[in-house]
C-alpha cells in the first residue's frame, strides 16, 4: 500500500491539476475563436470559401487534432 501523501505533495498535485485545466481551457478557447472566424469566412466568401478560408480550416483541424478539443463540426 502507498503511504498517505504529505500536505506538500497534496498541494503540489492540486496545483499541477489546476495548471493543466487552465492550459486546456486556454487551448479550447483558442480553438473556439478560430472556429468562429472560420464560420464567418465561409459565410462571407460564398463560392470562394474553399480557397479563401483554407488556412483557417487547416489551423482549426490542427488545433483539434493536437489539443483534443471540441468537435470539428458544430451546429450553430
Amino acid at each position: 500500500m502507498a503511504a498517505t501523501p504529505s500536505m506538500e505533495e497534496y498541494r503540489a498535485r492540486i496545483q499541477a491539476r489546476e495548471k493543466h485545466i487552465h492550459e486546456s481551457w486556454i487551448k479550447a478557447m483558442e480553438a473556439r475563436i478560430v472556429r468562429d472566424e472560420l464560420t464567418k469566412c465561409y459565410r462571407g466568401e460564398g463560392v470562394n470559401s474553399l480557397q479563401n478560408c483554407k488556412h483557417l480550416a487547416e489551423m482549426y483541424v490542427g488545433m483539434v487534432r493536437d489539443n483534443k478539443v471540441g468537435p470539428i463540426f458544430v451546429d450553430g
